[in-house]
């Protein structure tokens, strides 16, 4: 089986923990590198927690920390959804697992410079990371396969009317990243609302062993949605994509971020084609949700 090269960029998180437990298990991905920013809590915080993930699966994939704040806009996070710690109540056993020492945006240079094929960029936060590594590194671009994205909507916003957290974290990042002319893949709103963790999938997850406990317990206390009505698996959306893309609906498009006024961290698509000929994005905007259920358990349920 030829692998798939990831680079994960991530703000665990409780969606991003089902996310990197899906990339950490799945044979098919190759997980080179997890890179974390400030997000759904601070740097600090989602560092640590992907460290715990790491340290939880028994994996030897290297964790470097990225980006403390947003590059213009003030930090917000979104603890209010996923606990001061990023993790809800759940409590993980001690470590001594520590980030490597080079800041993320290094080491994802390390990464792409030594693969031989290109790497897939998975970001799942802020776009903090992957903005200063095309400003800084821009002849790196050649190197990457695609940067499949959660984050955007087509419609309404999460955080805002018109805005989408991740994007809305970081609007300017997120705009030189959908100006920089890399592949993308945006997983937003549009699919991963209905992209739901249904109430017998969350039921079933202790069940599958410690993996399914400790994702149920995580869910648990998750404030995106609820276990009878279904949890939102925003993030988890990105590998479902890489893995099964004929089960997801996308349109190609163009995609601008308002970076000012009360639309700030906006994604607008060009939906009507009238002012840009060549579509920048692929928008995914439906998803096979109980297919996406079932493989989903699958994945937990064969980790042992």
């Amino acid at each position: 089986m030829n692998k798939i090269p990831i680079i994960m960029d991530t703000d665990p998180g409780i969606d991003d923990a089902a996310a990197i437990t899906v990339a950490l298990n799945s044979p098919e991905f190759d997980v080179q590198l997890i890179t974390t920013m400030a997000g759904n809590v601070t740097v600090d915080k989602t560092t640590l927690n992907a460290l715990k993930l790491v340290e939880f699966y028994h994996k030897d994939v290297p964790v470097a920390k990225g980006a403390d704040k947003p590059l213009l806009r003030n930090y917000e996070d979104s603890s209010y959804i996923h606990g001061e710690s990023g993790m809800g109540e759940y409590e993980f056993s001690p470590h001594q697992r520590r980030e490597i020492d080079l800041h993320a945006v290094q080491a994802m240079k390390e990464v792409l410079e030594k693969n031989s094929e290109k790497v897939t960029l998975v970001a799942v936060g802020a776009l903090t990371n992957v903005a200063l590594l095309l400003m800084e590194y821009p002849e790196l671009k050649r190197k990457i396969k695609e940067l499949v994205i959660m984050g955007g909507s087509l419609s309404s916003g999460n955080v805002t009317s018109a805005a989408e957290f991740n994007i809305y974290a970081d609007p300017h990042a997120a705009k030189i990243v959908f100006q920089s002319g890399v592949p993308i893949v945006m997983a937003g709103l549009d699919v991963t609302l209905k992209a739901l963790l249904s109430p017998k999938s969350f039921e079933t997850l202790p069940s599958l062993g410690r993996s399914g406990t400790m994702l149920h317990s995580l869910f648990s206390s998750y404030r995106g949605g609820t276990p009878d009505k279904g949890l939102q698996m925003h993030d988890v959306c990105t590998l479902f994509y890489l893995l099964y893309p004929e089960k997801i609906k996308t349109e190609d498009l163009f995609v601008e971020v308002a970076t000012e006024g009360p639309a700030i961290g906006a994604t607008v698509a060009d939906i009507q084609r009238k002012y840009h000929k060549n579509p920048n994005t692929k928008v995914c905007v439906d998803i096979d949700v109980d297919f996406f259920n079932q493989w989903f358990l699958e994945v937990v349920g064969k980790i042992g």
